[in-house]
């Protein structure tokens, strides 16, 4: 409210001065014509004043040439007198002329009269000298007494002149006046502007520092806004991790169980642990994707990807789910429609995923139709429809109006009937939204529902290799091997040994450039890629082998982030498949078996589950699991993580004091692995992702740094005690 009224007063004060400065300019403005009026009429003054002296002055030369011409008995020359006689006449009536008031009017009008008449008499005395001569001049000038008249005109022109000093003083007077008061609106209106001046500047100077201080607030709100979208993406691949997985063991372990024999009802109980399960991980992710959404973390890839190969795939996902409820999926893609594009196929994967699941989910008979039409073109644009039919159970135009909502469901007992959390829809809305697309739905119960999504994309010439689907062979008879790319010590001795174990032949590079020369010199059935290495990563390393060396060889990502979406991405960059770090021998041996034709007599060997007590930091069941008893094996990364952990922490020390942040997430990055042979995953994992996904001037940032080193030297305490038992 103040803020408002002293808005106005400033408008108030700012129209008064505006006038104010107007009316002092305009009466500066008269003033000083009125200094110029009087200034010429002074001068007017002084001019006739002159006319008068040199009236007077012609008439007392002419009359004194005259008399000197008689005294001399000089005849010559009395015709240039007449021509100042009548020189005489002319200035007389340029006096007339310059004389406009009534007093003087008068006067001038009779000394015209004398000054006629002292000409006239002059003009007769020149006659008659020249004519009679001396003598009779003389007696002229006795009888006429024209001195008389001569004095009479000098006292008309000392009364016209008096009049006009008068006037003079009047007009100077008025001109001192007319002049200060000029000179003092002129001060003031200097004085005004200066005044003026100075509170502009002194505004402007007060809004800058305004506008300084709200910059500075904007700052720090960005940046607080920064923080915590940061804090938020921490949290999210932390919960990322936490909750996927041991989702993903109950998901693994009851599927293991499936296969085992089981009666009726424990089979039951299974299932029912694992469908569950399913579900219940289907909402993390929806969940998890809704607030990367909501807090703008959901980045969009641009790359060319092969768009009939993202159709396969659905086509691929979906088979074993048709086949469960006897329901068909049909796909078409029109003639028109570019075979490569240019864009995000991960997300484009992800909505006709959540579509076609619905469709499916939906539908007890008949079957589902995807379509995809060149609905716009431009010279380097396009815009596709997809188009997912199904001849489900449909809704109404009530609900229809919100299926996109979130948590909408198009009946209440859709829940019960057919589970889910009612995002799906809602998060395809987003992601389509997100790539500049509309969505739109048709429906009507009992008769099935037709959503269409339309999604532009950019042509591309490029064309990527594709990794075709078929089975490589890994021989020891033959020399074919396993290529392992890993820079971490440790995670290199664990898959030596336990390719050792299995009698495997392996071959080991620590980076992407000597992969790349290995495989230049060598055949491999299938690659191990670590992602983040010195000299080149996994992904460009993987993208050199597909686009450079034209290898078809199965290519199988290793990483230690648990960050939704990076199996995606490990796909889009060539990649077959994804194990999460640290490994655990039968996800790597599934991979190989995946991937490649082992002998049936390889098998995993029995790992009996080993409990180790006696230490209160290090767990060593992991260690135990993979080593099988074989403490050489044990005894190596023992030494391996006495000597990377301390070197680790000097590194991260540093980076830290030189603020080299990105030296600091890659050692952060990198002790994920070296910490987890020794069981500290659990202790160390989120504190490593905080460091890891940290920001310039996080406040936190010291004390998880203090944190991890405070656990990791309780940790060699005991790994030291550990590795003395082994000795």
């Amino acid at each position: 409210m103040l803020r408002r009224h002293f808005k106005y007063l400033l408008l108030a004060i700012f129209l008064t001065a505006i006038l104010l400065i107007v009316f002092i300019q305009f009466n500066s403005n008269r003033s000083i014509n009125q200094l110029i009026n009087g200034n010429e009429s002074l001068i007017h003054e002084l001019q006739t004043k002159n006319k008068l002296q040199q009236l007077e002055n012609e008439i007392a030369t002419v009359e004194n040439k005259i008399r000197s011409k008689i005294l001399q008995k000089d005849t010559s020359g009395i015709s240039n007198i007449k021509s100042e006689l009548s020189h005489i006449t002319t200035t007389l009536t340029e006096l007339d002329s310059m004389v406009n008031d009534k007093i003087s009017d008068s006067l001038v009008s009779v000394l015209q009269q004398m000054v006629n008449r002292k000409v006239a008499h002059n003009l007769t005395i020149a006659d008659t000298f020249s004519l009679k001569g001396k003598e009779v001049t003389e007696k002229m000038f006795a009888e006429q007494s024209p001195h008389r008249l001569t004095d009479s005109i000098k006292q008309i022109v000392t009364v016209i002149e008096d009049q006009r000093h008068e006037t003079v003083t009047r007009l100077t007077t008025k001109a001192d006046a007319d002049g200060a008061r000029a000179k003092a609106l002129g001060s003031i209106l200097a004085l005004m502007a200066a005044l003026a001046a100075l509170l502009s500047f002194g505004y402007i100077s007060f809004k800058f520092r305004q506008q300084q201080q709200l910059i500075r607030r904007l700052n720090v709100s960005e940046k607080k806004a920064k923080e915590a979208a940061q804090l938020k993406e921490n949290f999210m691949a932390n919960m990322s991790h936490e909750i996927r997985t041991p989702m993903n063991a109950i998901i693994g372990f009851t599927g293991l169980l499936q296969k085992k024999p089981l009666d009726k009802e424990a089979k039951e109980y299974v299932e029912t642990i694992h469908q569950s399960g399913e579900n219940l991980l289907t909402i993390i992710n929806d969940v998890l994707d809704l607030s990367k959404i909501e807090a703008g973390m959901m980045r969009l890839e641009t790359a060319p990807f092969c768009l009939p190969v993202v159709i396969e795939g659905i086509e691929t996902m979906f088979s074993e789910k048709l086949k469960e409820k006897n329901i068909t999926l049909a796909t078409d893609v029109d003639e028109s429609v570019p075979e490569w594009l240019t864009g995000d196929a991960i997300r484009l994967n992800q909505i006709l995923v959540n579509l076609v699941g619905n469709a499916i989910k939906f539908t007890r008979k008949g079957g589902i139709f995807l379509k995809v039409i060149l609905k716009e073109t431009a010279d380097e644009f396009i815009r596709l429809q997809f188009i997912i039919r199904d001849t489900g159970i449909g809704m109404n135009e009530e609900k229809l109006q919100h299926i996109f909502e979130r948590f909408s469901q198009a009946e209440d007992n859709i829940t019960r009937t057919y589970g889910g959390s009612g995002l799906g829809l809602a998060i395809v809305k987003d992601l389509v939204e997100l790539q500049k697309g509309e969505i739109e739905v048709e429906s009507k119960p009992e008769s099935g529902s037709t959503f269409y999504v339309t999604l532009p994309y950019k042509k591309t010439d490029k064309q990527p290799v594709t990794v075709k689907k078929e089975k490589h062979f890994v021989s020891g008879e033959i020399g074919a091997a396993v290529l392992i790319v890993e820079d971490n010590l440790i995670n290199q001795s664990l898959i030596r040994h336990l390719f050792n174990s299995w009698q495997l032949p392996f071959a080991m590079a620590v980076n992407g450039k000597e992969a790349i020369n290995l495989l230049k010199e060598q055949h491999f059935g299938l690659i191990l890629m670590d992602i983040q290495m010195p000299e080149m990563d996994g992904y460009t390393t993987t993208q050199i082998i597909r686009n450079e060396l034209k290898l078809q060889t199965p290519v199988v990502a290793m990483t230690a982030h648990a960050l939704a979406g990076e199996k995606e991405k490990c796909m889009m960059n060539g990649m077959n498949d994804y194990l999460s770090k640290p490994i655990r021998e039968d996800e790597l041996y599934n991979v190989i078996a995946k991937y490649t034709q082992v002998t049936s007599e390889l098998k995993i060997p029995e790992r009996t589950p080993v409990k180790v007590r006696g230490y209160t930091v290090i767990n060593l069941e992991y260690m135990k699991e993979i080593s099988a008893g074989n403490t050489e094996y044990e005894k190596a990364v023992t030494e391996q993580f006495l000597e990377i952990v301390p070197e680790s922490i000097a590194v991260l020390q540093k980076a830290f004091k030189e603020n080299n942040f990105q030296l600091l997430k890659q050692t952060a990055h990198d002790l994920k692995t070296s910490v987890s042979i020794m069981g500290l995953t659990p202790l160390l994992d989120t504190i490593l992702n905080k460091i890891e996904f940290t920001f310039q001037g996080d406040e936190n940032l010291q004390e998880n740094i203090s944190r991890l080193i405070s656990v990791c030297n309780r940790a060699m305490e005991e790994a030291k005690h550990f590795y003395e038992t082994l000795e």
